[in-house]
């Protein structure tokens, strides 16, 4: 054999060697992105932008070695059943998804795709997986642990406002695990004496008449469960609220930056950021059910002292010393 067809058979033989390599380079990713609220609020909120950004981090570029299918649910659940069917017939890799109800809609559509979910209190509970180190199905992500923030999100409000004694619930009767979400937070309340007055929010609409509701009630403050349509609404929730001269709470920081009086939880926004690490690990082999559903590590106080002001609340100092940050 000849030098030249020395090197041509050399050349060959690491060409076939690359191809596998190339192959996988040049695959391009299908993502789906199944968000229960509108596409605005998830843009306002900075979760869509923080979900890309995480996707940034570990090197994927949107349009070349991934293209995400959007969908989106504007906080009506009965569009979830179709809105679940276009992406699984999209032929998706894995699928971010927020919300409960969506959660629901994708386990009743008996999907096996990796599912990472980014915003849900209790996995285990609703049925999403067998334990939080060993999740065991095809959903793995990230939970919110508000179901343990019941207590300390009255314990907050009677430091807030001393004489409480009437407080309301805001939740969403579209939520499938609002229903168990509600029972506890108002059992919690009852156990210190509280009255409380469950107000259903399954509409904008609805909100609005439940704050009327709240102050026809003679409630002194509100408590609103966590959910993605509420996230959707939350600026509204907020100026309902110092309307009604309510202050009210709610299970993550993003509240009191848009106006509410406290907000008492994680950053949630940030879990967009960390689902891209799980879809990372899922697109190079690993099992949903191997991946533990990671829990807060971090929780915050925040409140909005301008929100105070409009409420006509002063702040107790013990309050104050608590915050990791007073919104002036």
């Amino acid at each position: 054999m000849n030098r030249r067809s020395l090197l041509f058979a050399f050349g060959l033989g690491a060409l076939a060697g690359a191809l596998p390599v190339l192959a996988q380079q040049g695959k391009v990713w299908r993502i789906g992105f199944l968000y229960f609220g509108s596409r605005q609020s998830a843009l306002e909120s900075g979760r869509y932008g923080l979900f890309l950004q995480g996707m940034r981090d570990l090197g994927y570029v949107e349009g070349k070695n991934y293209a995400l299918e959007e969908r989106y649910a504007d906080g009506v659940s009965e569009r979830l059943p179709g809105l679940a069917a276009e992406l699984l017939q999209s032929k998706v890799d894995v699928i971010v998804a927020t919300g409960t109800p969506v959660y629901y809609a994708l386990q009743k559509a008996g999907t096996t795709l990796p599912i990472v979910i980014t915003v849900t209190a209790d996995p285990v509970g609703d049925g999403f997986a067998k334990s939080l180190a060993q999740p065991g199905g095809n959903f793995t992500g990230l939970s919110t642990g508000t179901f343990e923030l019941f207590p300390k999100h009255v314990e907050l409000l009677k430091i807030a406002v001393p004489k409480l004694s009437r407080v309301a619930v805001l939740w969403n009767p579209a939520n499938d695990a609002h229903p168990a979400r509600l029972k506890e937070m108002l059992s919690i309340a009852r156990k210190v004496g509280l009255q409380t007055v469950a107000v259903e929010g399954r509409t904008a609409q609805d909100i609005e008449v439940g704050f009327a509701t709240m102050t026809r009630e003679r409630t002194e403050a509100a408590i609103i469960l966590n959910d993605t349509f509420f996230i959707q609404q939350m600026r509204q929730i907020a100026e309902l609220a110092a309307r009604h001269k309510l202050p009210s709470i709610f299970g993550g920081t993003e509240y009191a930056e848009a106006g509410g009086f406290i907000g008492y939880g994680q950053n949630i926004s940030d879990n967009f950021r960390r689902a891209a690490s799980y879809v990372d690990k899922i697109l190079k082999g690993a099992k949903p059910g191997d991946l533990p559903i990671e829990q807060p590590t971090k929780l915050s106080l925040v409140i909005n002292r301008k929100t105070a002001k409009a409420i006509r609340l002063a702040i107790p100092q013990e309050l104050v010393l608590r915050a990791d940050r007073v919104i002036e």
